[in-house]
């Protein structure tokens, strides 16, 4: 396992997460993800610490308000979330990860728009 680093884009937002330096990310078709780029990097909490204060961050909720979106308040972006498919977990975007501590990144796709029918196959990651 490898300690990457990472943020948002205006350096308000940072955090460590522990995964392995070749990561395998999810790219999701689902309407936020799809608008965002989002690339879903699934971890056990355990494996993730915000090292900035929450008062940096704002919150964002739809449909079953299960997801909970986190974002930058200064720019925007929003690094990590606790994903409606995995709520033990967090999902980092990958795009936010700082370089120097990924060796490789494999994207595979994620059927978001027909979440029901797929999320199942996501919950491993946490497990």
């Amino acid at each position: 396992m490898t300690t990457h680093s990472g943020g948002c884009h205006c350096g308000d937002v940072r955090f460590e997460v522990d995964a392995p330096a070749d990561l395998d990310v999810s790219y999701c078709n689902c309407s936020i993800c799809r608008m965002s780029g989002y690339l879903h990097l699934i971890v056990r909490e355990q494996a993730f610490r915000l090292l900035t204060a929450e008062n940096a961050l704002s919150t964002y909720s739809f449909n079953t308000g299960v997801a909970r979106h986190y974002f930058c308040r200064r720019c925007g972006i929003k690094s990590f979330y606790i994903p409606r498919s995995n709520p033990d977990g967090v999902s980092v975007n990958a795009r936010c990860i700082d370089p120097g501590t990924v060796r490789s990144i494999s994207v595979s796709d994620f059927d978001g728009e027909n979440w029901e029918a797929n999320a199942d196959s996501l919950r491993h990651l946490t497990a």
